[in-house]
């Protein structure tokens, strides 16, 4: 889509904080302003708009996407939200460890038993690891504590660790993105742990480059949004800002 505004600019009152192009309100795909409950996010999206060059490119406006998602998929499908997130849970990547080779084994649980421990001690849900390739039940009393740490969420905050959730197959990485103890590219790399080894012995393919390059895309917008909406949600008097 050819750019058709010149400036970007953001409208603040007690309801929240409204994206603007040539001092209009931008709208959601299901025709909701795009109003943002923190001023630091409403400032993210707004740079997103603002870097756009002759073309805008949809592929790099993560945290628009993600807004929008918000605005318009909540709380209708937050139960399937829910159930969504949770269900990595049951197959979270970082509890399906390789008996082999030992250096592939000795690098995941150097990086992914620390993140276990975390959840073990801050959620107290331990997860069972395994070198099987069978599915392996968790506890129930470990899914049933992280079930209510995600239904205490938000629908923002909902939608932030969804994202973070499925772009890296593993909702142990997506808490600990949402809380703010794992950056956006130190999660990526365990994410994709597996497929970064396999590199070091054999090289680079273009098409997992491109995937790799997408889903790190996904967890930098995921995180951004995350860590926005952790910041002050101050509304303030109504007024129009611009940096353009």
């Amino acid at each position: 889509m050819k750019r058709f505004y010149q400036e970007v600019s953001i409208a603040s009152d007690a309801a929240g904080h409204r994206l603007l192009l040539d001092g209009r309100t931008v709208h959601s795909p299901a025709r909701r302003p795009l109003l943002m409950p923190s001023r630091a996010l409403a400032e993210a999206v707004a740079e997103e708009w603002r870097s756009q060059g002759e073309t805008i490119e949809r592929a790099g406006m993560g945290l628009t996407r993600l807004v929008s998602t918000a605005l318009d998929r909540m709380p209708a499908l937050r139960r399937d939200a829910i159930e969504e997130a949770l269900g990595y849970a049951e197959t979270d990547l970082l509890c399906y460890r390789a008996a082999e080779p030992l250096a592939l084994a000795e690098r995941q649980q150097r990086s992914w038993q620390p993140w276990l421990d975390w959840l073990a001690e801050v959620h107290a849900a331990r997860l069972v690891v395994t070198t099987t390739m069978l599915p392996v039940p968790q506890p129930a009393p470990a899914v049933a504590r992280l079930r209510a740490a995600i239904e205490r969420l938000d629908d923002w905050r909902l939608v932030g660790l969804h994202g973070a959730t499925t772009a890296l197959g593993s909702l142990v990485l997506g808490l600990a993105v949402l809380e703010g103890r794992l950056e956006a590219e130190q999660a990526a790399e365990a994410s994709l742990l597996d497929e970064l080894f396999e590199i070091e012995r054999w090289g680079r393919e273009r098409d997992a480059e491109r995937r790799h390059q997408a889903l790190r895309r996904d967890v930098a917008a995921a995180a951004s949004f995350l860590g926005c909406l952790r910041q002050p949600a101050t509304a303030g008097p109504a007024r129009a800002d611009s940096d353009e």
